[in-house]
């Protein structure tokens, strides 16, 4: 049962892991006005304006984890952690490629009513270090009277800067989209404003291709992982459609354009 939140009780963060180079490209597909910023060794941070929740009525649980899920698979798998609170509950959801997401949330107070297993799940998803790691998030599953749903997220967040993420100063879980922005602004981040998919279709192949995660994809490789992103794309966005989950339908939007411009790189390669 999700609440419907007020205006300024709402936000999210979204930290991928990746430069800034790959995650620009499938960022400006969501179409949504987002703010980007280096996090750290390999992390990006991305700060949404937020207006599906503020003002479209949806919550921002729903519509994170569809853009966590159309951000994630376009860049091979690597992570998406989305942050994100709301006047009743926060959480967070994890998207890696193909695999289901994972979510764990807590109430306003602070008080978990998430799976214990879903937080194992996250470790391990995010190469996290099984011993020394996992018993830092422990605690975060645990009753905690001093501890609100807020502490738990700023706990998130200090677990990952052990993997190399460092948010720019000013980018704390809680605040409000307005503050967030702002406070993004001031560090120098880049304004994203939705150009489409032209233009992010020419920025693309630098972008992949110049990155750490190797070359894009070529051959019986390209048509595999083109075919499968329209296979999972398309269904998702007739579901998101279907339940007018602006989210949803954004993921699945993304995924069937980015399966068939897959293909057709791939084809002009060829050529």
């Amino acid at each position: 049962m999700n609440a419907t939140p007020g205006p300024h009780s709402a936000g999210a963060l979204l930290l991928c892991r990746g430069e800034p180079p790959e995650v620009r490209p499938p960022a400006r597909l969501l179409r949504e006005r987002l703010l980007l910023a280096p996090a750290g060794a390999e992390w990006t941070v991305l700060v949404p304006e937020g207006k599906p929740w503020l003002h479209g009525g949806e919550a921002v649980e729903r519509v994170v984890t569809g853009w966590a899920t159309a951000l994630a698979v376009p860049a091979g798998g690597r992570p998406v952690v989305a942050l994100w609170w709301d006047r009743d509950r926060a959480g967070l959801t994890l998207a890696a490629g193909f695999r289901r997401t994972v979510g764990y949330t807590w109430l306003a107070d602070g008080t978990p009513v998430g799976e214990d297993e879903a937080m194992r799940t996250f470790a391990a998803r995010l190469a996290l270090d099984p011993v020394l790691d996992v018993q830092a998030l422990e605690p975060l599953t645990e009753p905690d009277p001093e501890a609100d749903a807020r502490t738990r997220l700023v706990g998130i967040v200090a677990v990952l800067a052990r993997t190399g993420l460092a948010l720019p100063a000013g980018l704390v879980p809680g605040e409000s989209a307005d503050r967030l922005r702002s406070a993004a602004l001031d560090q120098g981040a880049e304004q994203l404003e939705g150009h489409g998919r032209r233009d992010a279709v020419r920025a693309e192949p630098e972008a992949v291709e110049g990155s750490p995660a190797g070359p894009h994809p070529r051959g019986h490789e390209a048509r595999v992982l083109g075919g499968a992103q329209l296979l999972a794309g398309v269904p998702l966005l007739l579901w998101g459609a279907a339940r007018r989950s602006g989210g949803w339908a954004t993921a699945g939007a993304l995924l069937v354009a980015h399966g068939a411009l897959g293909l057709a790189h791939d084809r002009l390669r060829e050529r």
